[in-house]
């Protein structure tokens, strides 16, 4: 017999197995000695009353089979002697792409810029230790993408694009704990990450599939209006039935390739400002209506978003990638720049929780840069990054404001510990900012303070510049084919062509391409 229940718990039931099982046997009138076997298929916590309350729902098995976990197998066949298609960039949106050609039959080669994950870390503590950035290797570029050494959430509002279950599936048949399957908010955990997408290389090589490290694009093969193919920086082409193109968001130089190549790119709106640390503790004890959280409650998250005004004109002023317990860590792509993005390990118990703090951007904003064309978003983040690496002292030292300074107009005599391991340089940040964010910024903490009681205070402070919220451009392409219009063959994808906002929602852009790629071109060279 099978039921599925749900109940309302305390965290000190939902979150403890032992407590949990007893709950449900209570329930269901079981007896100890009674066979049943209970699976979580749905967690979520409750925390708009002093009461927290956990939302669980189970299925239980009582003396009978246990389906799988899975509907998801891990079983590849050969592809080593298929025909074959080139993606670029091994992020999430590639790794799922490659996978899914090899369950249709084509052998994917897979060409990214950076290092597997392992070798990658040497440069990630170059930029720590050193402040020496890899231009080809960092948080941005490598084995995984950004997602692997800068967090690891799940969560995904693009349900209508593809079926989010098969990919948090997969990701558990390479590694990834179940959990990810019940959560409302999943996550794995930059700590994790990599061992998951090595396992998904393996995967693919064991295939028959290729994945190049060290291999850059410089150009591309263009016949007759299709992309045939494209040339690595060792002069080396590489054709296919078609190029699927997922570089992540901060491959600029392929933006430039493309515009340089008279390929139809769009400037895109996007966002930008600073991140913001505040004690884990704090975060807690707004959230969960307590002075400490306790054993069983995971650290606590929010979300803020507010309206806010500059020269008669509002945009919105929103927090971005929340990450508990977690660390604000060093993101630029090249010498010269200071970025920063945040991560969390899989416990997040860290002594910090950080947030993305940013404010609308778009064609108002790049108006000084608009002779660039699709590229004026793109100068715009370099203008602001490349300002905040000579204002914070020309190395990776960030500049950071206590936040009641940065609202009152005072430089900070001095700042907070943080997790931001290069350190911290005391900044006027208006002075990096431009006025259209810096204004509307100001303002939107001032409404933050007043949402999250305690929010604005000098024992929180900003971390500059949070600039690589997603993609300042956009490859365009066919809403049914996600086929470029001008350029057959080739299949923007992922975040760097402004598809996707995340792991997940990636990760399904990169099957969809690859679906109508063999749609389209299989047995057609």
């Amino acid at each position: 017999m099978k039921k599925t229940l749900e109940w309302v718990l305390p965290p000190e039931v939902a979150y403890d197995d032992i407590r949990f099982e007893q709950e449900v046997r209570n329930q269901l009138r079981l007896t100890p000695d009674t066979p049943a076997f209970i699976r979580k298929i749905r967690r979520s916590i409750d925390a708009r009353s002093r009461q927290i309350k956990v939302n669980l729902a189970a299925d239980v098995y009582i003396n009978e089979p246990v389906p799988p976990l899975l509907s998801f197998e891990k079983s590849y066949t050969d592809v080593s002697k298929k025909d074959q298609a080139v993606i670029v960039g091994f992020g999430p949106a590639g790794m799922f792409a490659a996978l899914r050609l090899i369950e249709m039959g084509i052998k994917p080669i897979v060409l990214e810029r950076g290092k597997d994950a392992r070798n990658r870390r040497r440069d990630l503590a170059a930029i720590t230790k050193d402040h020496v950035v890899n231009p080809d290797s960092n948080y941005c570029f490598g084995e995984g993408g950004a997602g692997t050494y800068s967090d690891g959430k799940l969560y995904t509002r693009s349900k209508k694009r593809g079926d989010v279950r098969r990919i948090l599936e997969i990701l558990v048949a390479h590694g990834a704990t179940s959990e990810i399957l019940v959560d409302a908010h999943p996550h794995i955990g930059t700590n994790k990450l990599p061992q998951v997408v090595t396992a998904i290389r393996e995967s693919i090589l064991e295939a028959g599939g290729e994945i190049r490290f060290d291999t850059k694009v410089t150009d591309f093969i263009l016949k007759d209006g299709e992309m045939r193919g494209v040339i690595t920086h060792q002069g080396e082409k590489i054709e296919g039935l078609g190029v699927i193109l997922a570089t992540g968001h901060s491959a600029r130089d392929i933006f430039e390739l493309l515009h340089t190549r008279n390929i139809l790119i769009e400037a895109k709106p996007f966002a930008m400002g600073v991140r913001v640390e505040h004690q884990q503790q704090f975060i807690d004890s707004v959230q969960y209506h307590c002075a400490v959280r306790g054993n069983y409650l995971p650290a606590a998250s929010y979300s803020l978003v507010a309206q806010a005004r500059y020269k008669g004109v509002e945009k919105g002023v929103f927090s971005f990638c929340m990450c508990p317990g977690g660390y604000i860590v060093p993101a630029a792509t090249a010498p010269g720049e200071i970025v920063v993005n945040g991560m969390s390990p899989s416990r997040r118990d860290g002594q910090f929780a950080n947030s993305g703090m940013v404010v609308s951007v778009d064609e108002a904003d790049w108006k000084p840069y608009e002779k660039l064309g699709p590229l004026a978003g793109l100068q715009i983040q370099k203008v602001l990054e490349q300002t905040a690496f000579q204002l914070a002292g020309q190395t990776q030292t960030a500049p950071a404001q206590r936040l009641q300074d940065y609202v009152n107009g005072k430089i900070s005599s001095s700042l907070l510990p943080t997790s931001y391991q290069p350190g911290l340089v005391s900044v006027d940040m208006t002075t990096i900012l431009p006025p259209s964010i810096a204004v509307r910024l100001r303002e939107g903490l001032k409404v933050f303070g007043k949402q999250m009681k305690g929010y604005l205070t000098n024992e929180a402070q900003m971390v500059g510049v949070e600039s690589r919220t997603s993609s300042p451009v956009r490859i365009p392409r066919d809403k049914e084919t996600l086929e470029h219009p001008q350029i057959k063959r080739l299949f923007p994808c992922g975040e760097g062509a402004g598809y996707a906002g995340g792991i997940v929602s990636a990760a399904m852009d990169g099957e969809r391409c690859a679906e109508q790629l063999v749609a389209h071109y299989q047995n057609k060279k």
